[in-house]
């Protein structure tokens, strides 16, 4: 579907834009949303920081455009929660309450 626009007046263009703007921003709002609702109070987290980093927590809190994380690190975090993931258990980093059974045959 194309829509011709260089036969719009100014007023025109206008309304076209908030329309537009309204309509991206629920999108966005849907989607951030949907996000949320993959993680509860309480699950384990994980997120990259603004240098890339791992940060690991613990969801604390979903507020209306982030969730906060109160990480391992004791910081807390306001962060998107489409940037969340579930945290991977590494073969470095396994719990102290697991016991790898491979090693003991």
């Amino acid at each position: 579907m194309t829509i011709d626009i260089d036969g719009l007046s100014e007023a025109q263009l206008r309304d076209l834009n908030r329309r537009v703007v309204e309509r991206l921003r629920a999108i966005q709002q849907l989607k951030t949303y949907d996000a949320m609702l993959k993680f509860n109070v309480g699950d384990q987290v994980a997120f990259d920081d603004q240098y890339g980093d791992p940060v690991r927590g613990v969801l604390i809190r979903h507020n209306r455009k982030s969730v906060t994380v109160h990480g391992d690190d004791g910081r807390h975090w306001n962060v998107s929660p489409q940037l969340l993931r579930k945290p991977v258990v590494s073969d470095h980093a396994q719990p102290a309450n697991l016991i790898d059974l491979s090693k003991h045959r």
